[in-house]
């Protein structure tokens, strides 16, 4: 069997894309970790699959999974990627076009530049939604480490939902921030039942930040659309950030807008694009 491809990047957050409505790849953890290997396959952070959708009043579904064979519910990065594409591949003539996720509709608009915004609807705080094991929610979790990393015996982070749980740190300096200690043992802490993403940022002014992040199954990455949601989120429900801001991240930049109400939308735009066509026999 023949299954063709595309590589695509958001800000180097770098995906292969599958066309399933035309193609029925056979995916499992082992065969998608094999793809995902940076020697021996194509090496991506995620894999997005474009299926037919599954509710009336979406275009298409939104499947994805991590380096690691792992399905999860949302990816930024991946989302501007997923609209270039079945806009590129004239699987849609729409610039709006709302899609099915495994955490819900949301709402692709690609925009005259070429840029890339999307609804990521609104953020999720309730702790058991998270899901982060709580008594009560709060902007700020102490979270005990199993052991001391860079003399920390624990952090306090902001805990949140984007379709995807997120861990927010403030740190001084993101670029001395420990992300690959720090982010591994709060990635699978105990009180994160379906891991998480966890972000470091560092507060530029009240409408920029830089960012890096740690991500579930997948390690650190030059750019994390959710994290960058979730960041924002965490700075404006603390009073430290106003809408819209600019995340600078390693792999360039995005503009986060949400409005601070409870059900508001988290707005992302940034750029996406293809990197190169491929296939592979099976």
């Amino acid at each position: 069997m023949t299954l063709h491809f595309t590589k695509m990047h958001g800000l180097g957050n770098d995906f292969m894309v599958i066309d399933g409505i035309h193609q029925s790849p056979v995916l499992t953890p082992e065969r998608i970790r094999q793809w995902a290997d940076r020697h021996f396959g194509i090496g991506f952070d995620q894999l997005l699959i474009v299926e037919p959708p599954t509710t009336p009043n979406a275009l298409f579904t939104y499947r994805i999974f991590n380096a690691d064979g792992s399905e999860v519910g949302q990816c930024g990065n991946g989302a501007r990627c997923f609209a270039r594409f079945v806009l590129d591949k004239g699987l849609t003539t729409e610039r709006d076009i709302p899609v099915d996720t495994k955490s819900g509709l949301i709402t692709l608009h690609v925009t005259d530049d070429g840029n890339v915004t999307v609804d990521m609807g609104a953020p999720i705080t309730e702790p058991s939604r998270i899901p982060f094991i709580a008594d009560e929610a709060s902007t700020a979790y102490r979270i005990a480490l199993p052991t001391p990393i860079a003399g920390q015996t624990e952090v306090i982070v902001d805990a949140l939902s984007m379709g995807n749980p997120h861990a927010v740190i403030d740190v001084t300096d993101v670029d001395r921030a420990p992300v690959d200690l720090l982010g591994s043992a709060i990635e699978r802490h105990a009180r994160f039942p379906e891991r998480v993403n966890v972000g470091f940022m560092s507060i530029v002014d009240r409408h920029t930040i830089r960012l890096r992040v740690f991500e579930r199954g997948a390690g650190e990455t030059l750019a994390c659309g959710t994290g960058a949601c979730a960041a924002v989120v965490s700075g404006i429900r603390r009073g430290l950030l106003d809408s819209p801001c600019q995340v600078d991240l390693p792999g360039g930049s995005l503009s986060i807008a949400w409005a601070g109400a409870t059900d508001a939308p988290v707005l992302m735009t940034g750029p996406a694009q293809t990197v190169f066509e491929g296939t592979l026999t099976e």
